[in-house]
């Protein structure tokens, strides 16, 4: 079983950056690939960015491609999300999620453990 726990969301102005943080629990961290989405009111989930266990591979959706990186640092079981030149449209609760695969994926159906998200709120 793994836990996931988000950090780092909150208001921020059109422009501006945030760094979202999960931390994950258990011993294998290292060996999970990791991913983010998001869902904003009214909509589906959607994919953000992935990476593979080793952080060589990365994925991102054309939506926030060039503003958004994804990394991880397995020492200390935990992945990050830096959203620069955010837009209202970012707006959103964001989810990170963990796979038993290693592979960076961008099917949510492929990830096994959730976190319970983090609200991000981007203003004009």
């Amino acid at each position: 079983q793994v836990q996931l726990v988000e950090s780092g969301g909150g208001l921020v102005q059109a422009g501006g950056s945030l760094r979202l943080s999960c931390a994950a629990s258990g011993r294998t961290f290292g060996n999970y690939s990791m991913g983010w989405f998001r869902q904003a009111p009214g909509k589906e989930r959607e994919f953000v960015a992935a990476i593979s266990w080793s952080g060589g591979t990365t994925y991102y959706a054309d939506s926030v491609k060039g503003r958004f990186t994804i990394s991880r640092n397995n020492a200390k079981n935990t992945v990050y999300l830096q959203m620069n030149s955010m837009k209202p449209e970012d707006t959103a609760v964001y989810y990170c999620a963990a796979a038993a695969t290693g592979w960076a994926i961008q099917d949510e159906y492929e990830y096994d453990w959730w976190g319970q998200g983090t609200q991000v709120t981007v203003s004009s």
